[in-house]
């Protein structure tokens, strides 16, 4: 039997590897060129996080975030200062992938993380013990077992605390005295046993709009954020091109070959915008689905269609394949989302396919799926 093994470096073969790992180079480029002045504790200057994460061409630097720009450079200012960094938004709109990229070029280190869970508890935030050590030795540093959040103010260092609203709210504002003390006390291990944060050190959460009423923050704990909204795309050029390049990508990766049309793609895209708009692009009001209908999960809409076209299909993706997969995201949250798809398939789906082949393609293919 094979032992499972954890991975240092960024070894081939495995599915995603942090930010830091996947643009090494361009990180690596960056530093060599970077003659801005940097905050302490950073690896670049603002100046060259901005281009990492939105892209030089003169350096050969790509794009990795699409969205608002200012609210980038908004974000690498609030990180220089004493408040954290909230991000809020819509499933979907790359909070997450943002907060990833903001770490790698600050600090280098995307990995001290800390996944806000209904589960999550103060040991989670702070420290726990290593038992056997602790029974053992009683209490030390040796027993101690830093948590992410720990390690990054030991190293000054961002730490990401990500869907912090999923946490119950005692369990949230355990966060206030640590950002806005920069301390952290250990009084096991005796009263003046205390760690203090290093510059460099700050905290980017993350928060779903549609999760605020879970566990609301108190005004405490908001304070201590500087809040930034991550909308998302609503230029359908813009947003075409992104799906269309991150499809085109994940199937080379992958060393999958398959036929991609713009126009079909650019269909999927006009369905998730209008869905996720609630109005059509002629103006016609629509019921929006509880379903998330990002980017991102047109994306995977895309990326599973152009799979289920190489596998059972002549190699080519068309509407039939886009249509079965919208079922995943369709049936995922309620089964009122069915009927208002059903709804945009009759009527705005119908409407079009009268005058467009792609347009009756799909149709067809949702008439044979929602009868």
């Amino acid at each position: 039997m094979q032992e499972d093994t954890l991975h240092d470096g960024d070894p081939a073969g495995i599915l995603r590897s942090s930010a830091e790992h996947r643009y090494a180079d361009e990180l690596a480029r960056l530093r060599d060129s970077d003659a801005g002045t940097r905050p302490e504790g950073w690896q670049l200057s603002p100046r060259a996080v901005r281009a990492f994460i939105l892209g030089d061409e003169a350096l050969g630097i790509g794009r990795k975030f699409y969205g608002d720009d200012p609210l980038v450079e908004r974000a690498i200012v609030t990180l220089m200062g004493h408040q954290g960094l909230m991000l809020v938004g819509e499933p979907g709109t790359a909070k997450s992938l943002l907060s990833e990229l903001l770490s790698a070029a600050i600090t280098g280190d995307s990995a001290l993380t800390i996944q806000g869970t209904a589960g999550t508890t103060e040991d989670h935030i702070k420290y726990s013990w290593n038992y056997a050590l602790l029974l053992a030795e009683g209490p030390s540093r040796r027993a101690l077992v830093p948590s992410p959040l720990y390690r990054a103010m030991a190293a000054g260092k961002l730490v990401r605390f990500e869907e912090i609203t999923r946490c119950p709210p005692e369990i949230q504002d355990v966060m206030i005295s640590l950002m806005s003390e920069k301390q952290l006390m250990v009084p096991e291990l005796g009263d003046a046993a205390r760690l203090h944060a290093r510059r460099g050190f700050n905290v980017i959460a993350t928060a779903n709009l549609r999760d605020r009423g879970v566990h609301d923050m108190s005004s405490a704990l908001k304070r201590r954020f500087n809040f930034e909204t991550v909308r998302p795309i609503a230029d359908h050029a813009f947003e075409l091109e992104l799906v269309m390049g991150q499809v085109r990508r994940d199937l080379e990766s992958a060393g999958v070959q398959v036929e991609v049309e713009r126009d079909v793609v650019a269909l999927l895209v006009t369905t998730f915008q209008e869905l996720r708009a609630g109005r059509t692009s002629e103006g016609t009001a629509l019921k929006t689905p509880d379903a998330v209908m990002s980017t991102a999960e047109a994306v995977n809409v895309a990326y599973a269609a152009a799979l289920e076209a190489r596998h059972f299909g002549d190699g080519r993706l068309t509407p039939r394949e886009l249509a079965n997969q919208l079922q995943g995201v369709v049936l995922k949250d309620s089964a009122d989302d069915l009927r208002r798809v059903q709804h945009y398939f009759d009527t705005v789906v119908q409407e079009r396919a009268r005058r467009d082949r792609q347009w009756k393609l799909f149709r067809d293919a949702g008439r044979a799926l929602w009868p």
